[in-house]
């Protein structure tokens, strides 16, 4: 049987972390900062954890991890 592939998608936009949880960027910061408050800029700095039902969606197009 062969190995099933990892979407390259997936491998570009996300990381699982040792305990199995998925990290992603923060969503809404790729244009239109000039309509954002400076609080909303702030608080989607860096990376966040996904929620429980996208991680199983992500899970499934990674099958050997990231």
């Amino acid at each position: 049987m062969p190995k099933m592939k990892t979407k390259s998608s997936v491998k570009k936009r996300f990381k699982i972390t040792a305990n199995g949880k998925v990290m992603s960027a923060q969503a809404g910061k790729r244009h239109g900062m000039i309509k954002r408050s400076n609080k909303f800029i702030r608080d989607a700095r860096g990376t966040t954890v996904l929620a429980e039902p996208d991680q199983r969606i992500i899970k499934k197009m990674a099958p050997y991890g990231l």
